[in-house]
């Protein structure tokens, strides 16, 4: 699964916010790239922040 994957899925796993330092924890993902993926979700409109420097998934 590429890390894009994991990021996406994990953010829907966790029904909290969530900040790239927390992603990167769980994932095991550089904090670097899940920096760059996190903006590219929220370029998708995939994620939004609830609070500041805190992301969650959009629930359709």
């Amino acid at each position: 699964m590429e890390n894009y994957d994991v990021v996406l899925d994990y953010f829907v796993k966790n029904d909290r916010p969530l900040n790239a330092t927390a992603v990167a924890e769980g994932t095991g993902i550089d904090k670097k790239e899940v920096s760059k993926i996190m903006d590219k979700l929220k370029k998708e409109e995939k994620i939004y922040s609830p609070k500041r420097c805190y992301w969650q998934i959009k629930k359709d």
